[in-house]
């Protein structure tokens, strides 16, 4: 009698497979990195290099030494997994901490739960936030963009806009004269500001979120919660005190949000498999990332909000189940 075996997740109800989805995600992420190396020139690309082949060699020497199982490098997740890790950090960090970071997403955060599949948390995500927490100095300190630069560590560096925004809130200044400290909408669109070198565009991000729509990649689902569960708790936000907290654009174009709501909150393995889950995931991830960035110690929580819901997927696929073929309602 034939066994029918079902893999462990990423589960995908198309003809996708997990390397052609995986390729297809990088292939999104593609102009981003392109305004990344623009803005940041060779920091954006010797960073993003050392993250890729760090994850791939680990997730190989993990496998083939340790495992002793068949390496799969070649599905594209370590790729996918480096390039977002890059993408989540500054463009000028000591390359030895990218090295760290990979090391953690990979051996820790992925393979220590058996690879692809089994990994409960986001690994790009658990690499930068272990990288935070342990070099907080290096992993906030932010090259200002420039038209091709060709500095790496020595380039001029500054803060983010959330990072005005909270300095400048602490200090007791209107939101009024913050927002003349910060880049303009149009910066922000173009990708002309400070931050981490894969989130400063968003256009370039929302290029990505339709060509992942339009393959079938990914649903619209996660990332239109999360964003409009911002958009509406800062919208309630600033109509109640217009001058201490900032509207629902600059939360949306600034900081990390674009990048993690289409391209880290939608990961198969670590969010919810239902549609009603996923609209619960991605408005919880909205509300959690907006409480830190407001209330928290942080200028930006994307990463910890995704972390947090990232844990609660279990018990979201638990008790957020759709209806079963042929099942009777009571």
């Amino acid at each position: 009698m034939s066994k029918f075996i079902v893999s462990p997740s990423p589960h995908i109800h198309s003809g996708n497979s997990v390397q052609k989805s995986m390729y297809g995600v990088i292939v999104a992420l593609l102009p981003a990195l392109a305004v990344s190396l623009v803005f940041f020139g060779l920091g954006a690309l010797i960073i993003t290099l050392t993250a890729i082949l760090s994850c791939v060699i680990f997730e190989y020497v993990i496998q083939k030494y340790l495992l002793k199982g068949e390496p799969t490098i070649l599905d594209g997740s370590a790729i996918l997994t480096g390039l977002l890790l890059a993408f989540n950090v500054p463009s000028n960090l000591p390359i030895w901490m990218m090295v760290v970071g990979a090391a953690v997403a990979i051996g820790i955060a992925k393979m220590t739960f058996g690879g692809l599949g089994n990994n409960p948390f986001n690994p790009a995500l658990a690499g930068r936030v272990f990288m935070l927490i342990s070099f907080p100095v290096h992993m906030t300190s932010w090259p200002k963009p420039e038209i091709l630069p060709l500095t790496y560590i020595d380039a001029v560096t500054g803060a983010t806009p959330l990072g005005i925004m909270k300095e400048g809130l602490a200090k007791g200044d209107s939101l009024t004269n913050i927002m003349t400290q910060i880049p303009s909408f149009t910066d922000m669109l173009i990708g002309k500001m400070g931050g981490s070198l894969g989130e400063i565009s968003a256009i370039a991000l929302l290029i990505g979120f339709v060509y992942l729509l339009w393959k079938k990649i990914i649903t619209w689902h996660i990332p239109v919660s999360v964003i409009g569960a911002v958009a509406i708790f800062t919208a309630i936000l600033h109509g109640a005190n217009p001058q201490a907290y900032a509207g629902p654009v600059f939360h949306i174009f600034t900081g990390g949000l674009l990048l993690g709501a289409i391209f880290m909150a939608t990961d198969y393995v670590t969010s919810p498999m239902s549609k009603t889950g996923m609209l619960i995931y991605g408005t919880m991830i909205g509300v959690i990332t907006i409480l830190i960035r407001v209330f928290g110690a942080y200028p930006e929580g994307v990463s910890f909000a995704i972390l947090i819901m990232n844990a609660f997927t279990p018990l979201i696929n638990k008790y957020i189940k759709p209806k079963r073929y042929g099942e009777i309602l009571k």
